[in-house]
């Protein structure tokens, strides 16, 4: 039997256009297997920030080169099924495919190994369909109707083409039990890894909250910033940008700064200073929770997703955080002031130790002791 390092290895991805948390994963997984080839549905990433692929050629799809595509690549979702299928994938003994949306199709044949980590099923195809409808405005009319059809395919789609992964890995329990829900198969729980040398412990803290996230609707900014407009006695600091930032701005009162965009090293030192780091999205898991910690930053949480698994709560001898029960500004601002009453039974060095659990050496050695096990047990 082949040993692995002389396995023909794929990594097939969504899309490579810019490097956030799923992008984290593919630079890790290459590190552990660095003659694998790269494919994706699209490749925009810039010359200048290729490092993290190594600078390995990506092979593409047809979205590729259709018009708009470098700006407008996400919707061509309709296309993307077709697209990741005429992937040619048959000279690889090992496939390794990176999937929240339509990776996990790739058409692989008996001979072949495929191994999933899906940061999600499809989102808004899934339990997330009817938020998604309503945020894009799509809740009435003819592109309403086509919009539920193109979606009711894509689960179709979605399901059939589990049937052609022989092993799924899932970025946390939450999303474990997602990949049950929708393809009535188990998953193997491997945490993503986070760069916990970049952020380092910080015991003082200074008087503002903070919150950082790219400004679209399902990250819920908007309703930190509307609670934290209606407690003017606290500050809060808001990084990122994004199409919501007008709309967001609008709710902000004095006590409320926004910064736009931070480079990681200026984002880790707000982190580092933040009373507690305040994030109100349903995730599937939330790697800024786990930086924040890192800093040694409590975190106030809304109570549902990956952060349940990344966040201790009061109920523990050694809590990291606090949560909250709804996606309301009431339930944030109760939330803010239950946090400042039992903030003294939250250390530092308690949220450090919390956040170490989810190292990039961690998961590197998890991920790669699985998949010797499983082609070793084929």
């Amino acid at each position: 039997m082949s040993t692995i390092e002389n396995l023909r290895i794929a990594i097939v991805h969504e899309w490579f256009a810019n490097y956030a948390g799923s992008e984290r994963v593919v630079e890790q997984i290459l590190n552990l297997f660095p003659k694998a080839d790269l494919f994706a549905v699209v490749d925009f990433l810039e010359d200048s920030k290729r490092d993290f692929i190594q600078n390995k050629k990506v092979t593409t799809t047809f979205i590729q080169n259709l018009p708009f595509a470098k700006t407008k690549f996400r919707q061509y979702l309709p296309l993307m099924p077709l697209a990741i299928e005429q992937l040619d994938l048959s000279a690889y003994d090992l496939v390794i495919s990176s999937s929240h949306a339509v990776a996990k199709g790739v058409l692989t044949g008996p001979h072949q190994l495929h191994i999933s980590y899906v940061h999600s099923p499809i989102r808004y195809a899934w339990d997330f369909q009817h938020q998604y409808l309503k945020e894009s405005n799509l809740e009435r009319g003819i592109k309403s109707w086509i919009a539920r059809w193109i979606l009711h395919q894509m689960r179709i789609w979605d399901t059939r083409t589990a049937n052609g992964v022989d092993l799924f890995i899932a970025n946390s329990e939450f999303i474990a039990r997602r990949i049950q829900k929708a393809y009535r198969r188990s998953a193997k729980v491997i945490y993503p890894p986070v760069d916990l040398q970049s952020y380092a412990l910080w015991e003082q803290k200074q008087e503002f909250y903070l919150t950082a996230s790219r400004l679209v609707p399902y990250k819920r900014i908007d309703l930190i910033v509307e609670a934290f407009s209606q407690m003017r006695d606290r500050q809060l600091i808001v990084i990122g940008d994004g199409e919501q930032m007008a709309k967001i701005r609008a709710k902000a009162s004095v006590n409320i700064q926004f910064l736009g965009h931070r480079e990681p090293e200026e984002l880790c030192s707000y982190m580092q200073n933040a009373k507690a780091f305040v994030f109100a999205a349903e995730e599937d898991f939330g790697i800024t929770p786990v930086e924040a910690q890192a800093c040694g930053t409590p975190v106030i949480a809304y109570g549902r997703g990956g952060v349940r698994e990344s966040v201790r709560g009061l109920d523990s001898d050694r809590p990291t955080g606090i949560f909250f029960a709804e996606q309301t500004a009431a339930s944030i601002r109760a939330a803010v002031i239950e946090f400042e009453k039992n903030g003294d039974r939250i250390l530092p060095k308690d949220c450090r130790d919390n956040a170490l659990r989810f190292s990039t050496e961690r998961f590197q050695r998890e991920f790669r002791e699985f998949v010797d096990r499983v082609w070793g047990d084929r």
